[in-house]
């Protein structure tokens, strides 16, 4: 708290900060108070988009680090344990619980974006397992997956979806710690601009985009969770890595999904196998 209280002293000095600034941040933080709900949170969406939730992210993985664990690439670290990515504002902690080889799109025929779902649909399967050799597979690890739909919309900034589409948990039931879904191949999207994160980035004169990417929540018994996401290379190829409006993008995450055959649920296919280390 004193370091917080002298480099926020030290930053009003600075630029010579006016009660009438002071009182426009103090008005944004409000206003992203009363706009946070237990299915959004803009005071985390402003922290996404400076940077913040990325950077704590970063430290708080290196902070994991083993002892053991080598050195490499420019972030002087290296691990199989899966990389993490931030959780953004529009994770719920009651998604449903189901079986694997479950559909998380629930959307009926008859939503606005139904018929744009279609050509999206993916199988996404792989594994949760020991991140230390020889990578023993994880049972009953709990694998929470959630996605914005078609339109850019999470389920619950879009009044025409049905509660919890689009979201699911899932357990690794089987000897081998295998996990898998049904869902869509996800969709680049523009950050909400109704509230004062998008208003931020409109004043600096950044794109809200974030490219297409799927969010996971890893929990098991014995292991750290593990929040991540998976980007499609194709859509960071076209938006750029650097472009993410949250700075999320970590190349060791960006995956390729593939043409799926003889499956007419889906076709698209990923699999994502994740590492998890002891506590």
């Amino acid at each position: 708290m004193p370091s917080l209280l002298r480099h926020l002293h030290d930053f009003a000095r600075e630029v010579d900060l006016t009660v009438a600034e002071w009182m426009a941040g103090v008005e944004m933080i409000n206003e992203a108070g009363r706009m946070s709900t237990d299915k959004r949170n803009e005071t985390q969406l402003l922290c996404d988009i400076l940077g913040l939730e990325s950077l704590v992210d970063e430290i708080t993985s290196k902070l994991l680090l083993r002892a053991g664990d080598t050195t490499t690439n420019n972030t002087n670290t290296t691990s199989t344990t899966t990389p993490s990515a931030i959780l953004g504002p529009f994770y719920r902690a009651d998604a449903p619980i189901l079986p694997n080889n479950s559909s998380i799109v629930t959307a009926p025929p008859t939503s606005p974006w139904y018929a744009a779902a279609l050509p999206l649909l993916a199988h996404v399967s792989g594994r949760v397992l020991d991140d230390r050799p020889p990578h023993t597979p994880i049972p009953n690890a709990v694998v929470d997956v959630w996605l914005a739909g078609p339109n850019g919309l999470y389920e619950q900034q879009d009044t025409s979806a049905p509660d919890m589409n689009l979201r699911g948990r899932f357990r690794t039931s089987d000897p081998d710690g295998h996990y898998s879904l049904y869902c869509l191949r996800p969709t680049a999207y523009p950050i909400p601009d109704d509230g004062p994160a998008g208003r931020l980035l409109g004043l600096l004169d950044r794109r809200a985009w974030r490219p297409a990417h799927i969010h996971f929540f890893m929990k098991a018994e014995g292991y750290r969770s593990l929040v991540t996401q998976v980007f499609d290379v194709e859509s960071v190829e076209d938006e750029g890595v650097g472009r993410d409006a949250v700075f999320a993008v970590k190349e060791e995450l960006v995956v390729r999904f593939r043409a799926r055959e003889g499956d007419e649920r889906a076709r698209w296919e990923l699999v994502f196998d994740v590492f998890l280390s002891e506590l």
